[in-house]
This record gives C-alpha cells, sequence and structure tokens, in this order.
C-alpha cells in the first residue's frame, strides 16, 4: 500500500488522527488523490490507515490504526457501531445525527435521520468518491424510504469538491413537519440549512427555553426560529425575532403560526437592529446570539474577535438587570476559551459584571473526541447580569 511517512513530533504522535502537509517526511509508493494509504513513522512502523488528499492542507486522515481498506463491510461495521453507541447512551434520537465524521471513524460522512429519511454528507475526497457503498450500509442498517445528499457545505472546497444536492435513494420528501422536543418544524431536507435543521441546537432550546417564561426575549440569528418558538412554548411575555433573510423570517412566521404561538418577527441585520434598540433605550429579560461562524480559518480570526465583542456589546447594553444572555459560537477556530475572553472583554465595555449559569454545547449524538478538539465546534454560554454592581 502506498502511503506517508510523518515527520517526528507531529501531532498524530500526539493522539490526533490528521496529518498537515507540512507534517509529511516523505511520500512512497506514489498515491492517488482518495486513496486509502498506510502511515509511517520514520522507523517503518505503520500508524494506521488513511484517506489521502494532496490538494487539502489536511493531506490524510487515519481512519484505523491498522491496515484497513474501505469496503462495503468496513461501513456497514462503523455505520452499525455508531448505531449501537448510540443506543446505549439512550441518544439514538429522531430527528438526530446518527454519524459523526471522524467522532464515529468516518472522516468527512455525516448521516443526520429525520423520520424515515436520511440525510448524506460526504466532506472528503475519498468518502465521496466511496458515495455508493456508504448508501448501501446506510440502506442495510436503516431501512430509510429516501436518501437526500446535502453535499452543499463550504468545506468541499479544500477538499477540492463540488456542491451537490440531490436524491440518491428513494422519493424526494418535499416539506414535511418534524417535531422535537414538543416544537414542531416546516422543514425542506433539500434546501434547509445544514441537513434540514440545526440538530446540534436541539438540547439548547430546551435549556434555553426554561428561563422564558413571562419575560422579553429578543432571538438574534433566528434563522427558523427554534429558540424562539421554544421561549414562546414557554411562556415568554413577548418574543421577538431578528433575521437578515426575508426567507427565513417567512419560515420563521409559518413555525410560529404550526405551533400555535406569537413572535414578532424583524428582517434586519442584527448588528444595526441592536443599535438601533439601544438607542430607543429598550430593554429584553433574555437575549439569544447564535450566529453564522465569524471565522472559517486562522488567518481571520482577529476579525472574529472584533465582530464577537462587537455583538456582544450591543447585547449587554440592552439587557435588563439581572437579564440573561445565551450566546454561542460554531467555529472550532474559536476555543471555549478564547470565546468567553471575547464576552469578558465586551461585557467590561458595557460596564455590565456576569455570572456563568449554564455551560452549553453540541448534543451528546455529536460526540466530542478529546484528542481531535476539531469535533468540538459548538460552544455556548448562558450568562446572567449580576444587577447593582
Amino acid at each position: 500500500m502506498a502511503g506517508l511517512v510523518v515527520k517526528p513530533r507531529a501531532r498524530i504522535f500526539h493522539g490526533h488522527d490528521w496529518v498537515y502537509n507540512s507534517e509529511v517526511l516523505k511520500t512512497f509508493g506514489h498515491p492517488e488523490p482518495g486513496d486509502v494509504i498506510s502511515l509511517k513513522d520514520g522507523q517503518d512502523r505503520l500508524l494506521g490507515s488513511a484517506i489521502y488528499n494532496p490538494n487539502s492542507q489536511i493531506v490524510a486522515r487515519r481512519f484505523s490504526r491498522r491496515k484497513q481498506d474501505l469496503d462495503h463491510d468496513f461501513f456497514a461495521r462503523r455505520i452499525g457501531q455508531a448505531i449501537v453507541c448510540r443506543e446505549k447512551l439512550g441518544i439514538l434520537r429522531n430527528p438526530g445525527r446518527i454519524v459523526w465524521s471522524e467522532s464515529d471513524g468516518l472522516p468527512g460522512v455525516i448521516i443526520d435521520r429525520y423520520g424515515t429519511h436520511l440525510v448524506l454528507q460526504t466532506l472528503t475526497l475519498a468518502m465521496d468518491r466511496r458515495k455508493a457503498s456508504i448508501v448501501e450500509a446506510a440502506k442495510q442498517l436503516l431501512s430509510p424510504s429516501s436518501i437526500i445528499e446535502r453535499n452543499d457545505a463550504p468545506s468541499r472546497k479544500a477538499e477540492g469538491l463540488d456542491n451537490l444536492a440531490g436524491l440518491l435513494f428513494g422519493e424526494k420528501p418535499g416539506t414535511m413537519v418534524i417535531e422535537s422536543k414538543g416544537i414542531k418544524f416546516n422543514v425542506d431536507l433539500m434546501t434547509g440549512h445544514k441537513t434540514g435543521l440545526y440538530l446540534d441546537q436541539l438540547d439548547n432550546y430546551e435549556a434555553v427555553a426554561k428561563l422564558a417564561q413571562g419575560i422579553r426575549v429578543l432571538d438574534c440569528f433566528a434563522n427558523q426560529g427554534a429558540f424562539a418558538l421554544a421561549c414562546a412554548n414557554a411562556g415568554a411575555s413577548s418574543v421577538t425575532a431578528v433575521e437578515i433573510s426575508g426567507q427565513l423570517v417567512k419560515l420563521v412566521n409559518e413555525n410560529a403560526h404550526l405551533n400555535g404561538v406569537t413572535i414578532t418577527t424583524e428582517q434586519a441585520n442584527v448588528f444595526d437592529y441592536l443599535s438601533t434598540q439601544i438607542r430607543e433605550d429598550v430593554q429584553f429579560d433574555l437575549i439569544i446570539l447564535d450566529p453564522p461562524s465569524f471565522t472559517k480559518t486562522k488567518e481571520s480570526l482577529n476579525s472574529a474577535r472584533r465582530g464577537y465583542k462587537e455583538i456582544h456589546l450591543r447585547a449587554l447594553q440592552l439587557l435588563a438587570p439581572d437579564g440573561y444572555l445565551a450566546t454561542f459560537s460554531c467555529s472550532h477556530h474559536v476555543s471555549r476559551e478564547m470565546f468567553l475572553e471575547m464576552i469578558v472583554d465586551a461585557s467590561v465595555d458595557a460596564k455590565r459584571h456576569l455570572r456563568i449559569v449554564q455551560y452549553l454545547s453540541q448534543p451528546l449524538d455529536h460526540p466530542i473526541l478529546p484528542h481531535i478538539p476539531e469535533t468540538e465546534y459548538l460552544k455556548g454560554y448562558l450568562l446572567q447580569v449580576l444587577p447593582g454592581r
């Protein structure tokens, strides 16, 4: 098997499963993009099997510590292990995530379930080329009525892959109603954000809404309005959802009608909206900040810092005494510590003292591997303003 010899002190010797192009000592056997390759150290000892893409900054992603090929049996075994693990932990949910990339030993593969339908993403070149085998294994194990491809994620560009979306198996489901934790959503699996819903926030909708009864809630970057819906269902006195996309504002209103709740929607840039509310001396008791990623690369971290600080400064200026802030970052380039530091910087400028009420993260069906910190991408905090300080 062709492969790579990895430089000493590369991160793979410290438990990580990625090899960056700067960590390659030499290549042997003429591997081709998308091949399964061997990884070896300088003493010719096997480090495992990996998928190979010399056109990506991450040139190899290890998926096994022994010699292993990517065939139907492999995919059936790994997907089956992901299902059993979730069953044992009581987190095999519907809707929910069945396979989460490296965390389930399938780098670049994501499988989400919505009712009887599966949504598949293959975000690495090698896995994309083996899509048919993944589909067959998923059909064998989960008996779906359809499998939809949502390969329109920006990360595919780094692998040299085009964006695609379409039907891989069965009949196109069309718009459907999905219910989770008492909230109903109109979902189009072909066009909805990510694979249809933000499945990584399902537990956080519930956690934040526990505080909402009888108070004024502002949901920023509302998307489909899930936080707003959860808070309205929980008995908030008023809920306002702000979203820049007119199409998503329409969807928030449809979801509100579907759930029998009242939500005030505002089509606006969140930064501008918050500034206007500050000038008008408006206050809210609970503000939710769930923005899209402010940075896709380490190089843009400084710009992201400014954006995070500014959005938190404005939100804190709008909070009533002893009000709550639920805030999230979905970039793996922003560590939890860095994110908290940005929040603290904003609180100093806003002259507001905060206490942490709850740490928020992605749910257990999006498992985190401590040796691959990139698997923890969603960081959140539920904070309270300390009154009279």
